[in-house]
């Protein structure tokens, strides 16, 4: 399994990707996040997207942060630390092991400290998202009480 950056090569065919109808509430379409990354980016913050690639094809898709972007509901922790912003598996792909297999890949990458060097990397969902919150777990990542908007946030050491 390989992160690759989305680039004209790929950004069409990751904009095809789409979680289960009942995960639609939880993660923001692909071309959204694209277009978040190019804002994040032309705004001189920093987003790193990838697409999620095993066995020739992509399987899902991930955006990476770095420090602040400017948001005002930002939560303490994200100064100098990395976020996962976006993480899904396309829906034909889930409960193959793709998820933990790209999760590793994610954590190894962060490790490498690819912006500058972090003490942790956090991410949000919503509380009532308990498949996330149980998958992140297993990761390391613990909530440690602070909100992001309407969103739990939990954090990993790097």
């Amino acid at each position: 399994m390989e992160l690759k950056k989305v680039d004209l090569s790929n950004v069409w065919e990751l904009t095809k990707l789409k979680v289960k109808d009942e995960q639609k509430n939880f993660v923001a379409p692909n071309n959204i996040s694209i277009i978040e990354a190019y804002a994040t980016i032309q705004s001189e913050y920093i987003a790193l997207p990838f697409g999620i690639y095993e066995d020739e094809r992509y399987v899902g898709f991930l955006m990476l942060g770095y420090d602040t972007n400017g948001d005002e509901n930002e939560p303490e922790i994200v100064r100098h630390n990395y976020c996962i912003w976006r993480f899904m598996i396309d829906e034909k792909y889930q409960g193959l092991g793709y998820g933990k297999k790209a999760m590793e890949c994610v954590m190894t990458y962060l490790k490498t400290f690819p912006c500058g060097v972090a003490k942790y990397c956090w991410l949000s969902y919503e509380p009532e998202n308990e498949d996330a919150k149980a998958f992140y777990s297993k990761f390391g990542f613990i909530e440690n009480g602070d909100m992001c908007g309407d969103e739990v946030v939990a954090i990993c050491s790097l």
